[in-house]
């Protein structure tokens, strides 16, 4: 178990190598995103995954999946709906979680997902670096169930201990604001919880979006 400043640059080029290194070979890490701190895995290793659904003490509740760049997303689905292209196109990397409905063609077990999977590409440059080195990351927020979400990644290690290979730290999340999640498998587009895009943001791009109580 290692935790690296990535607040230094030297430290942090360590850091992001270990973090690659250790998801590659079907380990945890703990990385920052935009929104909280991280634990999160290689999504197409289903023993990486059992560990992460085992160091978080919970069900087999899917975690959402993280990607290092749009394009990644077309590689994850069948067919991809143009909502979907337009939010991604409009708010990534950013906050903003879009579900979709996977390609069945997929290897890998992420729980109970009925064939859908909730899909980010987040804004922070570590995460970014991670992601991009490793490929898709099943995440989840870095606390164990029924515990306060972590704001460093040092407050994760206390919560995670030696579960976890790798921690970046990257400073205190500043201003840790949920993502917005979005349905695009039906037919109309849904706004499912409401986060750091508003509503009115999203149907500046899909004018059809439904609110949570539409």
């Amino acid at each position: 178990m290692m935790l690296y400043d990535c607040r230094s640059a030297a430290d942090r080029d360590r850091g992001i190598a270990a973090a690659v290194e250790a998801a590659k070979n079907g380990e945890l890490v703990v990385m920052p995103t935009d929104t909280l701190y991280g634990i999160g895995c290689d999504a197409f290793s289903s023993a990486a995954v059992n560990s992460l659904f085992n160091a978080k003490g919970r069900g087999r509740t899917p975690p959402p999946v993280l990607v290092g760049s749009r394009h990644t997303l077309n590689g994850l689905v069948l067919i991809l709906p143009k909502a979907a292209r337009d939010l991604a196109d409009a708010f990534w990397p950013g906050p903003l979680t879009i579900i979709v409905d996977h390609a069945p063609s997929l290897q890998w077990d992420l729980g109970e997902t009925n064939g859908q999977i909730a899909v980010r590409q987040p804004l922070h440059p570590v995460a970014l670096e991670v992601l991009r080195e490793v490929g898709p990351m099943a995440v989840s927020a870095a606390n164990k169930t029924g515990r306060a979400a972590p704001l460093t990644a040092a407050e994760a290690q206390d919560q995670m201990g030696y579960s976890v290979r790798t921690y970046l730290e990257a400073g205190p999340c500043l201003d840790p604001v949920p993502s917005t999640i979005v349905d695009v498998t039906g037919d109309v587009p849904r706004m499912l919880r409401a986060g750091a895009v508003p509503l009115e943001k999203l149907r500046d791009v899909v004018p059809d979006m439904l609110g949570q109580e539409d």
